[in-house]
């Protein structure tokens, strides 16, 4: 585990499954990502960030919505960018790293086909673009 951080608000709703899964936007999904991985190391971070998001999608009744290829993948992009980067501050963190506030940036990494199938939602799959 990290020294403890300064957790935003929703980090700390999101970690007791209090969060209204009509309210949280991407935004709020990157900001809790960078939370977690303050607080927790990687696989503990991942971890706790994946079953919140699961429990988020079964609580709205749409839990096919839940996909570990894209929360994984979205946890270690932002886990490597604080790895490489010297800032802990959220604010900063965006600043430098502002294609990680686009739902697309996973793009880069994976056709789009592959990202949204079932398996991908299951399992994590690795990236298929060079």
């Amino acid at each position: 585990m990290n020294e403890t951080p300064d957790l935003a608000p929703i980090t700390i709703a999101f970690e007791a499954h209090e969060i209204d899964n009509t309210a949280f936007h991407h935004a709020d999904h990157v900001r809790v990502a960078f939370d977690l991985l303050a607080k927790y190391d990687f696989i503990d971070a991942s971890a706790v960030y994946a079953k919140g998001i699961r429990t988020l999608a079964a609580k709205a009744g749409a839990p096919k919505k839940f996909n570990l290829t894209i929360t994984y993948a979205f946890m270690s992009l932002i886990a490597e960018r604080l790895a490489n980067g010297p800032s802990r501050d959220f604010d900063a963190f965006v600043g430098a790293n502002p294609d990680v506030m686009s739902k697309d940036v996973l793009m880069k990494w994976y056709d789009s086909k592959r990202l949204h199938t079932d398996t991908a939602r299951e399992i994590f799959l690795l990236p298929d673009v060079a």
